[in-house]
């Protein structure tokens, strides 16, 4: 089955896109970034050698992309946005037979991720989550100081001056709004703190190519992300200001863990190691390849799915649920 279709999750008409060899395979749910970043496509078209073992499935979120029509942006939280996917996790476990399914989250899909595993554990088979946010005033501040040391070490005076310019953020939020925050993005982009690999233009460029290149959406789907990624952008981001898993999530029912790269300072590493000793799981573990950015699926892509591979395959043999 390789089939993209619309059904009504929570009120809404959603987006997804299931791919699989047999229904009976375990199923991942890969929960896009942003808010409004739709780039299914990352696991749907680069990482189709995991469909020997599992089934893939792909999710537009409210908002954006395939989801983007009818959405009341005035409505739309990061609550809305966790509801949303605990239904898409019930519709799921119903459509394939099954008990409990897997949760990929990267970046701002780690939060709704994060939050899903604590409000809605009863169908979440385990949890990985890379790009992890962990505090969202620290992750920002921490990544325009980096920024900034970059730009003054590498002599970039048009870089340093910029941002100078916006200054420190406070609880994620620039004094110029999501258009300073694309301009540091942009700088960051610049000196490697998303991407070894891919620094600036060639990161964006590569990713807007690669979107393109795959064939994976349709117009309808350009136009939502197109009209719907900045809206999702503005309207949830002062909601990422507040975050801070440290106080408020330490405590899990489901196999937690985090994959992360450690050259990531787009959200950054160093955030990851106290929170991590926080946490209580039924298991967890904390894997940091050292090659890759904030993307280590795309960035190291052969070792990030051996050990999602390894830790799914431990969580099957232990759960005697149907996975």
């Amino acid at each position: 089955m390789d089939k993209q279709t619309k059904i009504k999750i929570n009120g809404h008409m959603m987006k997804i896109h299931i791919i699989t060899n047999d229904d009976t395979n375990p199923v991942i749910l890969f929960v896009h970034g942003g808010p409004g970043g739709i780039n299914r496509h990352d696991v749907m078209h680069n990482h189709l050698d995991l469909l020997d073992r599992f089934t893939l499935v792909g999710w537009d979120q409210r908002g954006t992309g395939g989801s983007y029509t009818g959405t009341d942006f005035s409505k739309l939280t990061k609550d809305l946005v966790v509801e949303d996917a605990s239904c898409l996790v019930e519709w799921l476990c119903k459509r394939f037979d099954k008990d409990k399914i897997f949760i990929l989250g990267l970046s701002w899909g780690s939060c709704v991720g994060t939050l899903l595993c604590a409000r809605h554990p009863e169908h979440i088979a385990a949890y990985v989550g890379y790009g992890q946010l962990v505090n969202g005033h620290m992750n920002e501040v921490l990544s325009w100081r980096w920024a900034l040391e970059q730009a003054e070490k590498a002599g970039d005076e048009k870089a340093v001056k910029t941002l100078k310019d916006m200054g420190e953020p406070v609880n994620a939020i620039y004094k110029g709004g999501s258009e300073d925050l694309h301009t540091q993005r942009g700088i960051l982009n610049k000196y490697g703190g998303v991407s070894p690999r891919l620094h600036g233009d060639k990161y964006m460029n590569g990713r807007t190519g690669a979107m393109k290149a795959v064939k994976e959406y349709t117009r309808a789907d350009w136009k939502g992300y197109n009209e719907g990624a900045e809206k999702s952008l503005r309207k949830l981001w002062p909601e990422i200001g507040l975050l801070d898993f440290p106080k408020t999530n330490t405590k899990f029912e489901v196999p937690f863990y985090i994959f992360h790269g450690h050259q990531d300072m787009n959200t950054p590493w160093t955030l990851i190691p106290d929170w991590y000793e926080k946490i209580e799981a039924p298991d967890k573990d904390l894997i940091f390849f050292d090659n890759s950015g904030h993307n280590p699926m795309t960035d190291e892509p052969e070792a990030f799915k051996k050990a999602m591979r390894e830790k799914f395959e431990a969580v099957m043999k232990k759960d005697k649920s149907r996975i």
